[in-house]
């Protein structure tokens, strides 16, 4: 019985060192966790982003939430992010906030549709251009300012654009213009136009050209031959915003990835975006 019992003990030791052993080369061989790229955006942006209730499409789903981010800054951070071997996070965040949580550390960058001036370049450091926005007017069908060829068409408008961004600073461009409060969000925007609260807003090409496909009642004004915004380039170019002073690196990574997009394939991705939108269903 001691002599069975003696085995006994000396197979199970055996098998436990096996088990310990195993485990142990389990873990060598187990790859290391990804490193993640966070990613701050408004989620309701759209085209460049806006929030859905599925992972339709590819969406990314939020941090800290049960919904889904996609649009064209997400389809960016995407290719970014795996440029770099990265696994990515969306944070949604409100427009105001952005440059904030970059320099708290609280996200690596912000790709929100963001115009690279001056005034920005001094909280936060941009990235090359990755995409290119002209402004324009957005206006309802069968009112006297749908047929405007020009600013002084909109002559004595009810016009407004949202909080902190160059788009309300050009409405003092309209002759006359009746200016509103700033509204927060894209969306309230557009609210505000088609309930008939305001009759004129401002906003990039894309952002309008979304809201008309998703609002048959709208239309775009999109004055050519200088007879639009007057608008510094820097205005109308985008980029990718980074904490200001420490994030050589990541911005490296950044514009590397870019730089293998061609202007063409940015087109193809916000045309894609514009078609996705939950708006356009």
């Amino acid at each position: 019985m001691l002599r069975m019992v003696l085995c006994l003990a000396i197979v199970a030791f055996g098998v436990m060192l096996a088990g310990c052993s195993s485990d142990k080369k389990a873990a060598e061989n187990k790859p290391a966790d990804k490193k993640v790229l966070r990613v701050g955006m408004e989620c309701g942006y759209a085209p460049f982003n806006w929030t859905q209730t599925t992972p339709d499409n590819g969406a990314v789903q939020i941090k800290g939430s049960q919904e889904y981010a996609l649009g064209y800054d997400v389809m960016i951070a995407k290719k970014i992010a795996d440029s770099m071997g990265y696994e990515l996070e969306i944070h949604k965040i409100e427009w105001d906030g952005l440059a904030p949580a970059i320099n708290a550390g609280k996200i690596d960058a912000a790709i929100a549709g963001m115009s690279i001036t001056s005034k920005r370049k001094e909280t936060v450091d941009f990235s090359s251009v990755y995409y290119n926005a002209d402004i324009v007017a957005l206006t309802k069908k069968n009112t006297p300012f749908a047929d405007a060829k020009n600013l002084e068409g909109l002559k004595g408008a009810v016009a407004t654009s949202q909080l902190n961004t160059v788009w309300y600073d050009l409405l003092k461009q309209i002759p006359d213009a009746k200016i509103q409060p700033a509204i927060d969000n894209v969306p309230g925007m557009i609210v505000a136009l088609t309930s008939g609260k305001v009759d004129v807003v401002a906003t990039d090409k894309p952002t309008a050209m979304a809201a008309v496909y998703a609002n048959p009642g709208l239309v775009m004004l999109d004055f050519k031959d200088g007879q639009g915004f007057k608008v510094e380039k820097e205005e109308v170019e985008m980029g990718i915003a980074v904490a200001k002073g420490t994030s050589a690196d990541l911005l490296k990574k950044i514009n590397t990835a870019l730089s293998t997009m061609t202007e063409a394939d940015r087109d193809k991705m916000m045309e894609e975006a514009i078609k996705k939108q939950p708006l356009a269903k």
